[in-house]
């Protein structure tokens, strides 16, 4: 539930303006169909009221009918421009992924503020929400710090605002900042894992003894699994890597214990990827878009920022980020409205469809996340790695690299990294075994997608790059058609935002440490060691390839 402030804008004398401060008031109590009444009463005694529509649409979004209540502040706005409405429908259209008309929302609240037009705290959180949203984290840091300035003692403020300042690289500002959440809410645990994240820590400067005090006193699961990642994260930090391990190991093993997840599910996924490949390819490509983007995609953590930064450190090239387009696009074109972007379902449907229209339905989607300034453009989002057929097809001139990593580094590395707990696409990463199994299917994914599109798709090895940096950035820029620029060896100087895991790590020269961690950890691992033999993938010996560039740790 959206929180509501307790001001009405505008002229707040005149007669039954008393009930709209009611219906705020309610709403934020969390009556939101009594709210409703009230405002859907008013607006039809009032159709003027523009305050009357708006907090009628703030109860329909609330009661999860977002497309209605959109309606209704489109027709606030058109009764009464102000900063808070456009936020607040902002924050909808990307609900709705309507980025685009999201962006030009945003801009009518620029206007607003910029002509004079005060807002408060919620309205300025809103603002710089959506920003971070769409990627424009540098755009969302003054509406945060007006939002923490305006309301000191709301950690959600004062969290986005630290965290806004990590993703844009300002580590100190960022820790100063987490340290006065902390300061004021000792035990706010995202503000713990945030704080351990932004840096590597070190023997002499660390949080580890405070991490494990505020975690033996957590009670709620969430924030258990929160402050545990962090205290992992620091441990390892500081050199402990097998205290590091087994307290990772704990914590996963209690938050697997609460969630439902079956890998059969995402088996089946990869099934009907592989079965309806017959129907997508066959399928006519109508107007396919001549626009030639780069797809950076493969099992996470694997390098897929690293490279990202190295490309959009070339001249010709901006990064995008890690973009939901072309999901979307084929979740489009099925026409399924389960809940999922991705399912068995949705793939089942989509297969037949016309290439050329999910190719076009993908610009359109990803044209607001790009400069219009005739750059290419690079999408990260590692798991394109299910679409990377329909990705060829779609778009014939577009550049595709799959990142590989050793499949044991690359299991350690997602059981070490805590993706979005509320999303159902990474519940895979909280087991060593079904990391292990899930890597199977990708790697099997990946080998199909490579006979099916020959030629289209490069795979780029995280050693590779690692043991041989220019050689191996040449490569990567040849399969691009981009010529050699220098600028892409120093892509730790590159100064745009981050806001994927590997921000810190991105920010510095190419290091050795990553390499084979998983030694380390062995034992730990000798069944998911087993999952891989079984499966036919050898754990070693496993070499750089140097200028080979696309060998698989399949080694087929």
């Amino acid at each position: 539930m959206p929180q509501i402030p307790s001001y009405i804008p505008g002229d707040i004398s005149q007669p039954g303006k008393i009930d709209l401060k009611r219906v705020r008031a309610l709403l934020q109590a969390g009556r939101p169909l009594d709210a409703r009444q009230m405002a859907m009463s008013r607006a039809v005694r009032d159709p003027a009221s523009a305050e009357a529509r708006f907090l009628l649409g703030i109860c329909e979004i609330t009661l999860g009918r977002i497309r209605g209540g959109v309606e209704h502040l489109r027709k606030a706005i058109s009764l009464a421009p102000l900063a808070e409405y456009h936020a607040q429908l902002a924050r909808c259209l990307l609900m709705l992924r309507k980025d685009g008309e999201a962006r030009s929302t945003l801009q009518n609240a620029a206007d607003c503020l910029a002509g004079g037009e005060t807002a408060d705290a919620l309205t300025h959180d809103t603002l710089g929400c959506a920003y971070a949203r769409l990627g424009d984290h540098a755009a969302s840091l003054p509406h945060f710090a007006a939002a923490v300035l305006a309301d000191p003692g709301n950690a959600q403020f004062r969290y986005n605002q630290a965290i806004a300042l990590s993703f844009v690289g300002d580590v100190e500002a960022s820790e100063n900042a987490f340290e006065a959440l902390l300061y004021r809410e000792p035990h706010n645990a995202r503000a713990h894992h945030g704080l351990a994240g932004i840096r590597r820590q070190t023997a002499a400067r660390n949080h580890v003894s405070r991490l494990r005090t505020v975690r033996n006193k957590a009670r709620d699961q969430e924030a258990r699994l929160l402050l545990g990642y962090a205290l992992a994260k620091e441990l390892e930090d500081v050199g402990d890597a097998q205290d590091s391990f087994r307290c990772l190991l704990d914590v996963n093993k209690e938050y697997r214990s609460r969630i439902s997840y079956d890998f059969a599910e995402d088996a089946r996924i990869f099934d009907a990827l592989e079965a309806s490949w017959p129907q997508c390819a066959s399928a006519p490509v109508t107007e396919a878009p001549t626009e030639a983007p780069i797809f950076i995609l493969g099992m996470p953590r694997t390098g897929t920022t690293l490279v990202d930064r190295i490309l959009s450190s070339h001249p010709d090239v901006v990064s995008a980020g890690e973009l939901q387009a072309f999901p979307l696009s084929v979740k489009a074109a099925s026409g399924t409205r389960s809940r999922n972007v991705l399912d068995v379902e949705t793939v089942l449907h989509a297969a037949g469809k016309d290439p050329g229209q999910i190719g076009r339905s993908y610009m359109e989607r990803a044209a607001s996340h790009i400069p219009p300034d005739g750059l290419r453009f690079v999408d990260k989002f590692p798991g394109n790695f299910h679409y990377a057929g329909l990705i060829a097809r779609a778009l014939p001139n577009a550049a595709i690299l799959c990142l590989r990593r050793h499949p044991m580094d690359t299991v350690v590395s997602n059981f070490k990294n805590l993706f979005a707990t509320t999303s159902r696409y990474y519940q895979y990463s909280y087991d060593l075994r079904e990391i292990a199994q899930y890597y199977v299917r990708f790697d099997r994914l990946m080998a199909f997608w490579k006979k099916a599109v020959p030629g289209r798709i490069l795979e780029v090895r995280y050693e590779d790059l690692v043991e041989d940096q220019e050689r191996t950035t040449r490569r990567i820029l040849e399969h691009c058609s981009l010529p050699w620029s220098e600028s892409c060896l120093a892509f730790h100087e590159n100064a745009s935002p981050v806001s994927t895991p590997s921000a810190a790590q991105v920010r510095r020269p190419i290091y050795r440490d990553a390499l084979a961690r998983w030694r380390l950890h062995e034992e730990a691992l000798a069944e998911t060691r087993a999952v891989f033999e079984a499966a036919g993938i050898p754990v070693e010996p496993i070499t750089p390839t140097g200028v080979t560039g696309v060998s698989s740790p399949r080694m087929s």
